[in-house]
């Protein structure tokens, strides 16, 4: 397999480890992890996914990549909105993507998605594979965050799109006291009361931990995308970066 050289990168938020960003403890809540993110978003989720699908602009016949698939909704999700392509979902936690394949068993999808356990910042696939990379609230997991761009960039065919959907902590504006308020204390409550685990308390800590926009717009130039943007969902809670890959 071509591999490019990872470069270091001294940008704010290129390596950016948390405590507890690990398959393993994603495996603790993958039972519970699809009510626990409609609970937890009330519902927004499946909005913003919807909104990070589009920005793909997948064609009949596309071969996307869903990088921390998770339980495959995201995935799925594309599947429903283009039935002429196929897409490809990796994870590091083996519990996810175990309950993800149970979802597709029998399903309208299951020929068209396929998903297996996988590291996003070491991609077991030749350059130039696919015809779209996402990953959407899990680029904040990785330890290093420019590896997994450049991975995401470097399989992906030039001229197309990498997106990443990510959480974030409005900085501005009238809701951000009430969405830091929500994402400090009302979500890891409301995450350790319903999972029976104290997981839900890391994600407030790596939103927390993860840059801001413009340091992460940086970021995925350095990577090898160009004419990135930023489009802020629900009052800024969550970012959408749109990339294109250099021809």
């Amino acid at each position: 397999m071509n591999k490019t050289h990872h470069e270091e990168a001294d940008l704010d938020g290129a390596k950016q480890t948390v405590s507890g960003g690990t398959g393993e403890m994603f495996d603790e809540i993958a039972e519970r992890y699809d009510l626990l993110n409609r609970i937890l978003s009330m519902g927004q989720d499946q909005y913003w996914r919807r909104r990070a699908v589009k920005s793909l602009r997948i064609k009949p016949g596309d071969h996307i990549l869903d990088v921390a698939t998770g339980t495959g909704d995201l995935a799925m999700t594309i599947a429903k909105v283009h039935p002429l392509a196929s897409v490809q979902g990796i994870d590091p936690s083996a519990n996810m993507v175990a309950v993800g394949n149970e979802k597709l068993k029998g399903g309208d999808y299951e020929r068209r998605v396929t998903l297996n356990i996988g590291d996003g910042q070491a991609l077991n696939f030749e350059d130039n594979s696919f015809d779209g990379a996402i990953v959407s609230f899990g680029i904040r997991n990785f330890p290093d965050r420019l590896k997994g761009l450049q991975e995401m960039t470097r399989v992906t065919k030039p001229g197309r799109q990498v997106v990443i959907l990510e959480l974030s902590e409005p900085r501005k504006g009238p809701m951000a006291i009430a969405a830091r308020t929500y994402i400090h204390h009302v979500v890891p409550r409301i995450g350790s009361a319903l999972s029976g685990k104290k997981e839900y308390r890391y994600l407030q800590e790596s939103i927390a931990a993860f840059p801001s926009a413009e340091q992460f717009k940086a970021l995925m130039e350095t990577a090898g995308l160009e004419r990135v943007r930023v489009t802020p969902l629900s009052f800024g809670a969550v970012n959408l970066f749109v990339g294109t890959v250099k021809k």
